[in-house]
């Protein structure tokens, strides 16, 4: 009878440990590690604090126990905005640091160098910050997710509004020339449907000092809208140099350019008066959100662990809402901290209230539908801040 005790007592303790946590290279039981990788320096450093607020939400995390019990620790990489740099700075933080995951990149050039890579490798490549559509992608890169909604479906929204309230408009286009700007540009002139109410497009790289020249080339073409699909230096030069040369059109600014602090008040709210643009998140310097739980919530954690935010620029409380959708998937994982079963939980968000996200929007997720966020609303300038108006818009 002992002997047979013993033997069913160790046979437990063998079920015991069939059952503890399974863990992939870059995490164990008292650890859980991740990168991020961002533009600290170089022409897109404003983008940089994405990263590091990311990282300091973790550090809120630890404070308060960590993931089920164990610290994640975050190694913030920097790319300069530079593609080849970008592979560098993955290869260090897969081969060299053995990071369980990447995941809160900037970027759609920097983030298509490692696209491949990545999958290659078999490592989550998660909640990018970049709404190119190639992220969405399951069958051909099942490891790769972004967390922004498309630019794609953005340019189809101001397409749709332009043909809706300006039928008779005078199209001009300034644009990034790589996968973020030719990525809004094509959505925008298929849904726009008739090329030809664009009377010039005009493109920039972002070696460039200015886009002064491009500016003057747009007002000559006689262009009564101006679509200014820009990263923020030089969207906040663009609208500078147009009231600079009197020219007033219409404009519409992409998304990832309407910070306030890090684009308009550089360009001048005077010239930025009247933009539209559009946005999916609660805005904290917005006044209608002053009692806004999930703002206070921001407020709290911005002064507490990250005092060198701006609440102008959208980047620095976004990232708020991906650290706190990084933290779910994180603690769904449970034990099985592995990569495969990290991207099972990543793709299996059903209605997800990440916080700062506007009221009707939520995250949603499948295995064949790798586009978090679907759903934006379009919003104008008054010179002092945005106004959203009109229904929330669904986007595919």
């Amino acid at each position: 009878m002992l002997k047979l005790t013993t033997a069913l007592a160790l046979g437990f303790t063998l079920a015991s440990g069939a059952m503890a946590a399974d863990y992939d290279r870059g995490a164990s039981d008292a650890e859980i590690k991740f990168g991020i990788i961002v533009p600290l320096s170089g022409p897109l450093s404003a983008y940089g604090t994405a990263g590091t607020c990311i990282a300091a939400y973790f550090d809120m995390v630890n404070d308060r126990g960590g993931i089920n019990g164990r610290r994640v620790t975050v190694s913030v990489q920097d790319d300069g905005y530079n593609p080849a740099k970008t592979v560098d700075q993955a290869r260090r933080l897969v081969e060299r640091e053995g990071v369980l995951f990447v995941a809160g990149n900037l970027g759609t050039p920097t983030n298509s160098a490692i696209h491949r890579y990545m999958n290659q490798r078999k490592v989550p490549h998660l909640f990018l910050n970049t709404g190119a559509s190639k992220w969405d992608d399951p069958d051909n890169f099942p490891w790769t997710m972004a967390f922004t909604p498309s630019y794609a479906a953005e340019g189809r929204i101001y397409a749709r509004y332009i043909k809706e309230n300006m039928p008779d408009a005078k199209i001009g286009i300034l644009y990034q020339n790589d996968d973020f700007g030719r990525d809004y540009m094509d959505a925008f002139i298929d849904q726009l449907e008739d090329e030809s109410l664009i009377v010039s497009s005009v493109s920039y790289d972002t070696s460039a000092a200015t886009v002064d020249s491009q500016m003057s080339t747009l007002k000559d073409s006689g262009a009564d809208v101006f679509f200014n699909i820009a990263s923020p230096k030089f969207a906040a030069q663009a609208i500078r140099r147009a009231g600079e040369i009197g020219w007033k059109p219409t404009q519409f600014l992409v998304s990832v350019s309407n910070a306030k602090s890090a684009v308009l008040d550089p360009a001048g709210l005077d010239h930025s008066t009247d933009i539209i643009s559009t946005q999916y998140l609660k805005e904290p310097t917005n006044p209608a959100y002053a009692e806004d739980a999930d703002v206070q919530a921001w407020q709290e954690f911005k002064a507490n662990y990250f005092p060198k935010a701006s609440e102008g620029n959208w980047w620095d409380w976004s990232c708020y809402s991906t650290a706190y959708t990084i933290e779910h998937v994180l603690k769904e994982a449970g034990e099985e901290l592995t990569r495969e079963n990290l991207m099972k939980v990543a793709s299996n968000l059903d209605g997800f209230e990440a916080p700062m996200l506007l009221p009707g929007i939520t995250v949603n997720t499948a295995a064949d539908d790798f586009a978090p966020i679907e759903a934006m609303s379009l919003m104008k300038f008054d010179g002092e801040n945005w106004g959203l108006f009109g229904d929330v818009i669904a986007v595919d």
